[in-house]
């Protein structure tokens, strides 16, 4: 079985680790968001594409669910002694040579999916990780600070101001002139399967589907589309995704999300059990709905979270 995940950070790899426990013999292709990329202190941050690397890999603070277990910040406080911003962004001792070795390969003339791929080569993440495109594409947040209106990059509202402020309008920067990597279009057109994570549906899923050309690959793929609902009883299971759905004008429900994605992108959508009164919302919009629990307690209920998801997929085949 081919199987395409659309991914995120935290939320995207645990859920690609139940998926891997579910069908161990599929061959996973995971297209990762690279809007949340940063460049800081000289280096190329891709936090959604090292979460899935790490977590697969076994190398994640697993509390956390980012960055590295085992981690010191040597190298961070010796910048914060030279005056040397930004200190909100932690980043560690063991994932700047990440950054380090990407930013090198990137200099060199590698483009990000043949970055990705190298970096992969030691972490063996059992998946085929690729990053949506080769091109540069950084989320930006518009929000208003004492009466001005101004944008900040994704990273700066999420991990700075931890969203305490109105999100007024979300823009992947850069996207509409952005192109698929490769190896997307084809592993979604060859996809048996197509899986939307319960990631951030504005930043991390809509990010990558503002790309042009993946929108309309997954609408026109042979396969079906199956998301699963990053909000449970009306809030986000981890981070706050409301902010940034209220940007778009999307309440913070289940079948809101759904409706958001639309019948004409997707083809079935698990809800919680909390939400079972969803199903039939859903399903007036055209899209097949079940609700099943969807906490991510451990690798075992992810797992039976995903194969929720490919049953339902079969169904809609069916």
């Amino acid at each position: 079985m081919r199987i395409v995940v659309l991914a995120g950070g935290i939320g995207g790899a645990r859920f690609l680790r139940g998926l891997r426990r579910a069908v161990p013999d599929a061959e996973i292709t995971v297209v990762g968001n690279t809007g949340d990329d940063i460049h800081l202190f000289g280096l190329k941050v891709c936090p959604d594409l090292d979460t899935v690397m790490y977590t697969l890999g076994g190398g994640i603070h697993e509390e956390q669910g980012w960055g590295r277990e085992g981690e010191t910040f040597a190298v961070k406080e010796e910048l914060a002694a030279y005056g040397v911003g930004p200190e909100w962004f932690g980043l560690g001792d063991r994932d700047f040579a990440t950054h380090i070795v990407r930013t090198q390969m990137l200099g060199a003339g590698y483009p990000l999916s043949a970055v990705t791929e190298a970096l992969c080569a030691r972490w063996k993440p059992g998946v085929r990780l690729l990053p949506m495109t080769d091109d540069r594409v950084e989320t930006h947040v518009a929000i208003d600070v004492d009466g001005e209106r101004r944008a900040v990059h994704f990273q700066e509202y999420w991990v700075k101001l931890r969203a305490s402020v109105d999100a007024l309008a979300v823009v992947p920067v850069g996207a509409e002139a952005a192109k698929p990597a490769p190896g997307v279009l084809d592993a979604i057109a060859g996809a048996d399967v197509i899986l939307f994570p319960p990631s951030n549906p504005v930043v991390s899923v809509g990010t990558i589907l503002a790309v042009p050309g993946i929108r309309e690959a997954v609408a026109a793929a042979p396969a079906p589309v199956v998301g699963l609902s990053p909000l449970v009883g009306g809030a986000p299971v981890r981070g706050m995704a409301d902010k940034v759905l209220a940007a778009v004008g999307v309440e913070s429900t289940a079948q809101a999300v759904a409706r958001h994605y639309g019948a004409d992108l997707i083809d079935g959508w698990l809800v919680d059990t909390v939400d079972a009164d969803a199903v039939a919302a859903v399903e007036e919009a055209g899209i097949a709905c079940r609700a099943v629990p969807l906490m991510m307690t451990d690798e075992d209920a992810t797992a039976a979270m995903a194969r929720a998801a490919l049953a339902l997929a079969e169904e809609v085949r069916a």
